[in-house]
């Protein structure tokens, strides 16, 4: 069985060896569904009676180590120094330096590395993360699952 958990957040980055508009600082209303598979819960005694996992506690686990660091931030790439040393002048800037170009199939990648440790069999039904889905825009977008 596989459910999915859909949470949105808002971000800037900019892409600094891209050839087109995508060099310039701007921003994007991301979407990022998380996909989980595992066994049905089973037990009348269980609040989780039926479930995979609560979708309430997927949205809080998410937001705990991932939303809440990101909402609203600005990915800039550590190479990228102007960016960087500009953003570090600004006091209180949610800033999120990453060891990688901040497009976003490498967003999915890290969402998916920070997001699958937590899941695990948080319940002993065999939970994993199988797919993290990360939408820049409403056309385009990237999927990591797990191989």
């Amino acid at each position: 069985m596989q459910i999915t958990r859909r949470l949105e957040f808002d971000a800037g980055h900019r892409i600094p060896n891209h050839k087109g508009q995508c060099r310039h600082l701007h921003g994007h209303r991301y979407i990022l569904e998380i996909t989980l598979s595992g066994d049905v819960i089973r037990g009348a005694d269980n609040a989780a009676d039926g479930m995979l996992m609560d979708f309430s506690e997927i949205k809080r686990v998410a937001n705990e180590h991932l939303i809440e660091r990101w909402d609203h931030a600005f990915f800039v790439y550590r190479e990228d120094h102007v960016v960087a040393d500009f953003l570090a002048t600004l006091p209180d800037h949610r800033t999120v330096v990453l060891d990688v170009t901040p497009t976003v199939e490498n967003l999915a990648r890290v969402a998916f590395d920070t997001l699958d440790p937590l899941y695990r069999d948080a319940y002993g039904n065999h939970l994993r993360l199988e797919r993290v889905r990360l939408y820049e825009t409403p056309n385009c977008w990237a999927d990591i699952t797990r191989p």
